[in-house]
């Protein structure tokens, strides 16, 4: 096992964990940017009021996009148990 093949190994890595975090985060993002615009409009400051809506906000993207996420995840974590053998020897 060459470097190549860790560097390799650790982009695809990174890749797939951004994938698929990207769509919650942006989700929260765009949420949380909705209820900051709401309390600077009505003057509400409750600090509450930021994070209840993210997080229903969350969970249901996480019922949405849940079936692709875990796709991406497991052909990753098949594609290192397929090339195991390269790896180890």
């Amino acid at each position: 096992m060459n470097s190549e093949m860790v560097l390799s190994l650790a982009e695809k890595g990174v890749y797939t964990t951004i994938i698929v975090c990207a769509p919650l985060l942006i989700l929260a993002l765009v949420v949380g940017l909705v209820v900051s615009i709401f309390q600077a409009t009505t003057q509400i400051q409750e600090q509450t009021l930021a994070f209840i809506p993210k997080i229903v906000a969350v969970l249901v993207g996480l019922i949405f996009f849940g079936p692709w996420m875990l796709s991406r995840i497991l052909s990753y974590t098949l594609d290192i148990f397929t090339n195991l053998t390269k790896f180890v020897g």
